[in-house]
């Protein structure tokens, strides 16, 4: 049996799919189904039963057939101020998870995020010796959890395999229900059918012109790629990105879905709202040396192609879900 926390969310609903299609029915959902956009992510997928966040430990401790968590459960809004409330799901759920998949031997795989590297200026190195200063609570709040890991994993107090991973910026089918949370090609898009074009953060740094603040984009097919070779590599363990290695401009973003559309790009540049100013990333990159010498292939999709995918497959379709 296999838990899958947030599997009704974005990335989690996308692993299931990926589960699936390998053979795997045996499923436990644990996920609030709080908005229709994440029922609706649930239609194709095969699975047991769902199970509520708030009452996943007592499931279980009454069944000892579960052999591997994937969480991705996690409150994902980096612009929450109410620490008590991240902290709470982000840092102390998380917690409580490995400890129950170490203490019953159940292999764990979690999210992380690129929002643990704070401004960048220390680098996008998953060395676990490395310390950095997230710029939002929810940075920190998968920080703090990141950190618990590698001390509890250098006691020997761990799942017997585990692996944190630091999501970059990931788009894809099923985000629908983020809000404000969804990737900037939904956005955009969704802002080019209402008013004909796409306005994008002005730069505050003289480092970046208007529209070439960058992002290690990733679609998502491409994240599950890698938890599926970590599903296959079980003795592998240990916090890693997860993106291309490869950084590209938000104006190269938005070009990408006009040229999906097949219209001519139509960007304004507008402010940035003060309360992101202090904590806006100007640049990242994930560096994939360490997955990589582990054995991992990189086989992502160029930005143009995920977003060609998404746009075209998913976006413009009358079934926009996986």
């Amino acid at each position: 049996m296999i838990l899958v926390t947030g599997a009704a969310g974005f990335i989690g609903s996308n692993i299931v799919s990926s589960l699936n299609k390998k053979g795997f029915h045996n499923i436990i959902i644990c996920d609030w189904l709080d908005h229709i956009s994440k029922r609706n992510n649930l239609n194709k997928l095969i699975y047991d039963n769902i199970i509520s966040p708030e009452n996943i430990f007592k499931y279980l401790n009454k069944n000892d057939n579960i052999e591997l968590v994937i969480h991705m459960g996690a409150n994902s809004s980096t612009t929450e101020t109410n620490f008590r409330l991240i902290y709470n799901f982000n840092t102390r759920f998380s917690r409580n998870l490995w400890k129950w998949c170490t203490q019953n031997k159940v292999r764990f795989i979690y999210a992380s995020s690129a929002a643990t590297y704070g401004d960048g200026s220390k680098g996008f190195d998953d060395s676990e010796n490395k310390i950095y200063q997230p710029l939002n609570i929810y940075g920190l709040s998968k920080y703090l959890f990141d950190r618990y890991a590698i001390k509890q994993a250098k006691k020997y107090l761990c799942p017997p395999q585990w692996v944190g991973l630091k999501f970059f910026n990931v788009y894809g089918p099923n985000e629908y229900h983020k809000g404000s949370m969804q990737s900037v090609i939904k956005h955009s898009l969704d802002q080019y059918n209402k008013t004909g074009i796409v306005k994008l953060f002005k730069s505050y740094n003289d480092k970046f012109k208007n529209g070439q603040q960058t992002r290690d984009f990733i679609y998502v097919d491409d994240c599950v790629s890698l938890i599926n070779w970590f599903l296959e590599n079980k003795n592998i363990s240990g916090i890693f990105n997860c993106g291309t290695g490869i950084e590209r401009s938000f104006e190269d973003l938005v070009t990408s879905m006009f040229k999906a559309i097949n219209v001519p790009p139509k960007i304004k540049y507008i402010e940035m709202p003060e309360n992101i100013k202090h904590q806006y990333q100007y640049y990242t990159r994930a560096n994939m040396k360490k997955v990589i010498d582990k054995g991992y292939k990189i086989k992502a999709l160029t930005l143009e192609e995920g977003v060609y995918d998404y746009v075209t497959n998913y976006l413009l379709s009358n079934d926009k879900y996986k």
